[in-house]
């Protein structure tokens, strides 16, 4: 198992047109091909207008494979311009479980 940690920085002032584009259109289009989404979160202290979502994919392999069926999904394309206008850089990495991590 991997999880992946997708860390949005916002426009400022944006956070609230972000989320819900996300909750209203978004995650329709992507939890039935990504699966596996563990939380989506936002800061409250340090770094802030920052959204973090956490995947789960059973290795490497499954998550290329579900994010090229997701970039080739028409519902995301049309979808996709209107979240990424509201984001002002993106940070993502790939996080592996210690072996006595409670998610395996």
């Amino acid at each position: 198992m991997i999880v992946e940690e997708r860390i949005y920085r916002i426009r400022s002032g944006k956070t609230s047109e972000y989320l819900k584009l996300v909750r209203e259109e978004g995650l329709a289009i992507q939890e039935p091909i990504l699966g596996g989404l563990i939380g989506y979160f936002v800061t409250e202290v340090g770094a802030l207008n920052q959204v973090v979502h956490l995947w789960r994919y059973a290795d490497f392999a499954d998550r290329v494979a579900r994010r090229r069926t997701l970039s080739e999904d028409s519902r995301w394309r049309v979808f996709i311009p209107k979240l990424t206008a509201l984001i002002e850089s993106a940070e993502n990495r790939i996080l592996l479980p210690t072996d006595f991590s409670p998610l395996q």
